[in-house]
C-alpha cells in the first residue's frame, strides 16, 4: 500500500508543485492534532504561493482561522 508519506516523497522527487499542494493539504486534513495540521497547511500554502495557485487564498484562510498568520 502506498502511504501519504510515500506520495509526498514521490511528488518532491518529481518537483510536482501541484501535487505537493494537494498532498500537504490532505496531510493537514488527516493530521491528529492542530499543530501538525498547521505544519502541513503551511507547506501547502508556501508551495501554492510559489506556484501562484488559486488554492493560496483557501489555505491562507485555514491558517488564519487557527491564528497562524
Amino acid at each position: 500500500m502506498i502511504t501519504l508519506d510515500d506520495r509526498l516523497l514521490d511528488a518532491h522527487a518529481r518537483n510536482d508543485r501541484t501535487g505537493l499542494i494537494a498532498l500537504y493539504a490532505e496531510a493537514a486534513d488527516t493530521a491528529h492534532d492542530i499543530d501538525a495540521a498547521c505544519f502541513y497547511l503551511t507547506h501547502a500554502y508556501v508551495f501554492a504561493l510559489e506556484k501562484g495557485d488559486p488554492a493560496t487564498e483557501v489555505l491562507y484562510q485555514r491558517l488564519k482561522a487557527e491564528g497562524r498568520v
